[in-house]
């Protein structure tokens, strides 16, 4: 039943996606057998270090969704304070909606069921352009971000070159 429910939902969030896209996003499930899984890509935000890049994600919705959150998770290499090595993206509204066991995050900040997929995704271009060195995923990222940012600027560009296959 979950399942099913989870299903309907992410049809009607890729039918509105696809009607109406927001600038600089695309996604959608690479075909139509498996709506558990999108592929999303992602242009840099204008005025942000990552301006002109295009950077490869995926979605992976769990068989409960919305009731829990998504995981985005870039494909494309990134240096950012608030993405793992491995390309997951951590960021409040993707945090599963019970209680912070370290009490940094308030639980409205945290996934609510009424969050879209829309929302995730400009979320997260928003934290391309600023990210949060506080509670970082990537420390050394994070700590360049805050004490040289000339060289954090240097590294971004370097993935953006790679981005567009560069």
């Amino acid at each position: 039943m979950a399942c099913h429910v989870a299903l309907r939902r992410l049809m009607s969030e890729y039918k509105q996606l696809t009607i109406s896209p927001p600038e600089g996003i695309v996604a959608g499930p690479p075909d139509e057998e498996n709506f558990f899984l999108w592929e999303v890509a992602l242009a840099g935000p204008e005025e942000s270090a990552y301006e002109g890049g295009v950077f490869s994600a995926t979605l992976s919705f769990p068989p409960d969704y919305p009731l829990l959150p998504p995981v985005l998770r870039f494909t494309s290499e990134m240096f950012h304070p608030n993405i793992y090595p491995d390309g997951t993206v951590c960021v409040s509204l993707l945090h599963p909606p019970d209680e912070d066991v370290f009490g940094y995050e308030k639980l409205a900040d945290r996934w609510s069921p009424t969050r879209t997929v829309e929302k995730i995704l400009l979320s997260v271009l928003l934290l391309l352009a600023e990210p949060n060195a506080e509670s970082p995923a990537n420390v050394d990222a994070a700590k360049m971000w805050r004490e040289d940012r000339a060289q954090y600027n240097a590294l971004v560009a370097e993935t953006v070159r790679k981005s567009l296959g560069l």
